[in-house]
């Protein structure tokens, strides 16, 4: 007599061990431009980021505890697009648009762990700012090197962590049947679609971390700018409301954009069809915030612009002299 065939073997037999990435293929003729409007943005990316770090390193005026961080945040900035961007450019112009398991886990694991970096990273550069503007005189006291070393490996062990445990709960899941991902990375829920198991543990423990790290971030931000607001408002003259405004609003710039459309994509509802808002939404801080970062901060730095304006100059004056 033939042993009937449980659910759990029946699972086991049709486990999916590679996903194939939707991306953008509703839109056949929109192929190109996209590739090549990722594909400049991306390149802005990396020539932006690393103009600053390398910006940091030679100018003795930007070692600075803000500067610390922006570095760093340049470097999350550029592994997070590193992560996302080759491969939704591979599969706007390749027919394969596959992406196997493991290597979607690790895609998924390095940049949570990226984002959520990011979000305590910039809530610890509005620390430094609130030290800057209401504690100047005590501000290389205050921010010293071990605090700030602190503040960025705390930052990096909390996003590791976090991470871990989420890429935990999107592992121990079942995954059978379907095995086409409506995205073009392996964003959460779009993975989470595709399970044919219970997911209450997975939804419970991204809702609390995601929650938790959201309102801890925006807590520190605003309580950091509160104080900023009502040292600035006893301010007697304009020149101190200006430098105080200068020091502040490119900080600012980055988390509304950041923040805003973290927001806008976990908190805002979307239904069912809504596919196509998620990816928008998605490629909006995936690679339009990794972009906008550099340009937000060095725009409003005389010192960046000379530095980087001198590194330019410095390449063009080499290559004039190699090829004369």
């Amino acid at each position: 007599m033939q042993r009937k065939i449980t659910l759990h073997e029946a699972r086991n037999q049709s486990t999916i061990t590679k996903f194939i990435l939707v991306g953008f293929s509703e839109f056949p003729q929109l192929q190109a431009p996209i590739f090549l409007l990722f594909l400049t943005i991306y390149i802005v990316t990396l020539v932006g980021n690393v103009g600053i770090i390398i910006a940091r390193k030679i100018n003795a005026k930007l070692h600075t505890p803000m500067y610390f961080f922006f570095s760093h945040l340049s470097f999350l900035d550029i592994c997070y697009s590193s992560m996302i961007t080759p491969k939704m450019l591979e599969i706007l112009i390749v027919e394969d648009r596959t992406i196997s398991f493991n290597g979607c886990m690790t895609q998924f694991f390095f940049g949570c762990a990226c984002v959520i970096t990011e979000m305590f990273m910039l809530a610890a550069m509005a620390y430094d700012r609130f030290v800057a503007v209401c504690n100047p005189l005590l501000y290389t006291v205050a921010m010293s090197h071990k605090l700030c070393a602190l503040l960025v490996g705390g930052s990096y062990m909390w996003g590791v962590l976090c991470s871990l445990i989420l890429t935990y709960s999107l592992v121990r899941l079942s995954y059978c049947g379907s095995n086409i991902m409506n995205h073009f990375g392996c964003e959460y829920s779009a993975i989470l679609s595709l399970s044919c198991s219970d997911t209450s543990f997975s939804q419970m423990a991204c809702f609390i971390i995601s929650t938790f790290n959201e309102v801890c971030s925006l807590l520190i931000i605003l309580a950091s700018y509160v104080f900023i607001i009502a040292t600035v408002s006893r301010m007697p003259s304009k020149g101190g409301l200006r430098k105080a405004f200068s020091t502040c609003a490119s900080h600012l710039t980055a988390i509304s954009i950041f923040h805003g459309v973290i927001l806008l994509l976990y908190c805002v509802p979307h239904d069912k069809s809504s596919w196509l808002l998620v990816k928008v939404e998605t490629a909006l801080y995936s690679v339009m915030i990794p972009m906008l970062n550099p340009l937000i901060y060095s725009l409003r730095n005389k010192d960046v612009k000379q530095t980087v304006r001198g590194l330019f100059y410095a390449k063009l004056h080499s290559l004039y002299v190699k090829f004369r």
